[in-house]
């Protein structure tokens, strides 16, 4: 911070590494003047005009700045040109703006911020937004929670790089649980939708058309094993292994960050470690400032020893790992979330950069068809319907799920009291969306395995399931680590989706900054930007309130953030988020989407010089 007092102007020069440090200016956050009702917060469209440009000037608003080891400040902050412009005293910039402006000049928005904390938008490090940003471009429910950046291609699994219609819409039909599997017909205005087969034409799909939120990307590894083996549980061959790295370094050189991994999703879980070696060493040694973002083999049973081969392969590579939804929730991990933790920093400790993201929920989500063993799954989805209409393999499949426990299962039993129907497309299951499968079963006189079944079969394993596993020991252990990141892992599509969908990041704060104090507020801000803004390689960019950075800006009020979202109602909007603006552009305005407003994300590449823009 430094202060000339000849100006009425000062600026805020923030970290441009995490070593840095800086005085630390102690300013009380001040008790809102008024606060936002649940009404409030919808997603109305509100009457903007928009495409014009608009200088904006938040008014002695309290600064959470994205660095945790600097103190929240009152400022005035003005944004120009898509970038936040200067920062200066609390009530100085508002009176240098002429009140009445002529119409060839440029706009100014003055907007009074007292008693509300100005932030950096908040970065999701694990979203599966991947086709919902084409197919719903105001992008509500991440808007909405104050999201601006987000990183696609998780959990191993995505619609590029493919080399065939033929694996494209085996990989729609895979995972159309989580995106569902939408008809380009349907979406005249998207341009060139499911026409890419690249890596780098994927993303020039979501430019061509415009992104609602800045976007970065993964390789997902899954789609690599199945260019180069097939959809089948085969041991890959040296020369298919050097083909996956050949896909790997072209996708990476059109932009990829990393690559990432769902290593209880077929076809990826069926690599070898020494196979996922191969890859994470050309990263480490090609690719200076890339990841590994791994789901990896288990959360349920040996879920430790399986966050254990991903720290491995980081030793053994010396590639950086960022442990994806980094849960220790069903029952036989209580009380290992201090083992995790010790082996991360001990890993750390030798050398290899570790970092890692949750989402602030109990529950998981992911589509009913990932519990089968994975045996039952090879092929593809047209193989899996086929062994679920042959009553030999049913049963085969019954004893794997409900009685010794798959691969699928996470290793553990399926407890149907735990497994919840989220959205499905068929529309004569419908009725099954939102109900445990063991109470569909109990009003049905039918065994639970059959419900499974038919759901499965009828829906072309098209439906998600919440599964309600929960510990929360270890889940506030693990948030507290000073590697952890925000990470939604928010299904988006459909009705019976889970709650993080809409609540993530106001649960962060809400929940457990302000409620629970298992953190400060200032503290978890960075949770939700400097830290994930670090690890994409796009700070002090973005994930800082600092001159000259991107105007990714989140104006809430600190003592009404909530998240409303439930089981029950998953698609309830938080409240107390008043403003969101990506690259300067308001996108929500006193709690109501911007009709009209330009798509105003940008697609995020990596360089040939490692940098990320």
């Amino acid at each position: 911070m430094s202060f000339d007092p000849t100006s009425t102007l000062f600026s805020y020069s923030g970290p441009t590494s995490a070593r840095e440090s800086h005085a630390a200016i102690p300013i009380p956050i001040p008790r809102p003047r008024q606060s936002f009702t649940t009404s409030s917060f919808s997603l109305r469209s509100r009457e903007e005009t928009p495409h014009v440009e608009v200088d904006i000037i938040f008014v002695c608003a309290t600064i959470m700045c994205g660095d945790e080891t600097v103190e929240p400040f009152e400022a005035d902050v003005l944004v120009s040109n898509g970038l936040i412009k200067i920062i200066s005293p609390a009530n100085s910039l508002s009176k240098a703006v002429p009140h009445s402006l002529s119409e060839d000049t440029r706009r100014t928005r003055i907007i009074q911020a007292k008693g509300y904390v100005l932030s950096p938008g908040f970065i999701d490090l694990h979203a599966h937004s991947d086709l919902y940003l084409l197919t719903h471009p105001a992008h509500g429910p991440k808007i909405s929670q104050g999201c601006t950046t987000e990183l696609l291609g998780q959990d191993g699994i995505s619609y590029a790089p493919v080399e065939t219609t033929h694996q494209l819409n085996a990989i729609r039909s895979q995972i159309a649980g989580w995106n569902g599997n939408p008809d380009s017909a349907d979406y005249p205005a998207v341009q060139g939708f499911f026409e890419w087969r690249t890596f780098g034409g994927y993303l020039d799909c979501l430019e061509n058309n415009g992104v609602a939120t800045n976007v970065a990307a993964l390789v997902p590894q899954g789609n690599l094993r199945l260019i180069a083996c097939g959809p089948w549980d085969t041991i890959a061959s040296p020369e298919e292994i050097e083909k996956q790295v050949v896909l790997l370094r072209q996708s990476m050189r059109e932009g990829a960050v990393g690559m990432s991994s769902g290593l209880t999703y077929t076809p990826g879980m069926y690599a070898s470690t020494s196979e996922l070696a191969s890859l994470c060493r050309s990263l480490a040694d090609e690719f200076p400032g890339s990841f590994y973002a791994p789901h990896h083999r288990s959360y349920g049973h040996q879920a430790i020893e399986s966050y254990q081969e991903m720290l491995l392969l980081g030793l053994a590579t010396g590639c950086p790992v960022h442990l994806t939804h980094a849960t220790l929730n069903f029952t036989e991990n209580v009380g290992k979330a201090q083992l995790l933790l010790s082996m991360i920093d001990a890993t750390i400790k030798g050398g290899i950069d570790i970092s890692l993201d949750t989402y602030p929920y109990l529950p998981g989500c992911t589509t009913l068809s990932a519990l089968l063993p994975s045996w039952a799954s090879a092929g593809g989805p047209e193989q899996t319907l086929k062994r679920l209409q042959d009553e030999v393999c049913r049963e085969k499949i019954r004893i794997a799920v409900e009685e010794v426990g798959c691969d699928g299962g996470h290793g553990i039993p399926i407890n149907w009291n735990e497994i919840q129907i989220g959205t499905t497309s068929h529309p004569d299951l419908q009725v099954y969306s939102g109900r445990r499968i063991s109470e569909i079963a109990h009003s049905l006189r039918s065994p639970p395995i059959q419900i499974f079944f038919e759901i499965l079969v009828k829906d072309k394993l098209a439906t998600s399931c919440i599964m309600h596993v929960d510990n929360e020991e270890n889940v506030r252990a693990i948030m507290k680590h000073r590697t952890h990141c925000s990470g939604s892992d928010a299904i988006l599509h459909g009705e019976g989706t889970h709650p993080r969908a809409y609540g993530t990041f106001p649960r962060f704060l809400g929940h457990y900054a302000r409620d629970l104090s298992l953190i400060s507020m200032n503290e978890m801000i960075a949770h939700l930007t400097s830290r994930p803004a670090k690890r994409l390689g796009i700070y002090p960019h973005r994930g800082l309130i600092a001159e000259s950075s991107a105007a990714d800006l989140v104006l809430f009020d600190p003592s009404t953030i909530r998240d409303l979202a439930t089981f029950d109602e998953p698609r309830k909007l938080s409240q107390g988020i008043r403003f969101v603006l990506v690259n300067g552009e308001v996108m929500l305005a006193e709690g109501a989407l911007v009709s009209g407003a330009r798509r105003s994300g940008k697609v995020l590449r990596r360089r040939s010089d490692g940098t990320v823009s």
